[in-house]
């Protein structure tokens, strides 16, 4: 590809959303970075996560492999999509196995998608992280997903803070889905109205658009994202 070529890194890269942003961007003609469990074919270069049960010790591992993969290259963005769900309420048996499974999937993935982004980010670089808009209220079915997406919105609001550590003129947001259209969900809740959920070729749009600056929101934006009869609409919930 061509020399001085824009540079994203996308973490949690082999998922579904995370693989229509990877192909998105390559077509495009971006050198493309992927962080997960698993390597994506498609992305240029792999960052493979081994250590999964010991936060420092992964920061550890990102770090180093993050130095190696870029020699010394800045990014144009950071795109964290990594997450998971789980249900339960407090009286679940498994409560608090998957709130600890929830803070994993989400905050630790954006808390290290955020140190990427301090280091390695262009000034006025792209830092997206996944929330989710049920976040925005109590979540008494699914407490440890809520709990963890909240955090997320919060590290927003922070990292979009003076003194954040985030380079100059850099911008941070979470997109708010409702639900997405992934092959996962379509398998597990095949009797929904599909009308209603986000396409991936959507978000993986609106990452490129506002990674080359056109129409970026306000930085530390909480973004609702709704579909309705196959139309999405944004909504800054500030």
């Amino acid at each position: 590809m061509a020399s001085g070529s824009p540079r994203v890194l996308v973490y949690g890269g082999k998922g579904a959303l995370g693989s229509t942003i990877v192909n998105f961007f390559k077509n495009k003609d971006w050198w493309v970075a992927s962080v997960d469990l698993f390597p994506n074919e498609d992305a240029h270069a792999n960052i493979i996560l081994t250590n999964l049960d010991n936060w420092t010790e992964q920061e550890k591992q990102l770090t180093s492999s993050v130095e190696d993969t870029l020699k010394g290259e800045k990014l144009d963005a950071v795109l964290c999509v990594a997450g998971g769900w789980a249900g339960g309420n407090a009286a679940s048996k498994d409560f608090v196995k998957n709130c600890d499974m929830m803070w994993k999937q989400s905050v630790w993935s954006s808390t290290l998608a955020a140190q990427i982004s301090a280091t390695h980010l262009k000034d006025g670089g792209l830092l997206t992280l996944p929330g989710a808009r049920p976040a925005l209220d109590g979540t008494a079915g699914m407490i440890g997903y809520g709990m963890a997406k909240a955090a997320v919105h919060q590290l927003v609001k922070s990292l979009a803070a003076e003194g954040s550590g985030l380079p100059e003129k850099a911008c941070v947001t979470a997109i708010l889905p409702v639900t997405l259209d992934t092959p996962m969900n379509r398998k597990w809740m095949s009797n929904a109205d599909f009308s209603t959920w986000t396409s991936l070729e959507y978000i993986a749009k609106l990452f490129f658009d506002w990674a080359t600056n056109d129409g970026r929101p306000e930085n530390g934006s909480l973004l609702e994202v709704v579909t309705k009869d196959n139309k999405t609409q944004l909504t800054n919930m500030k």
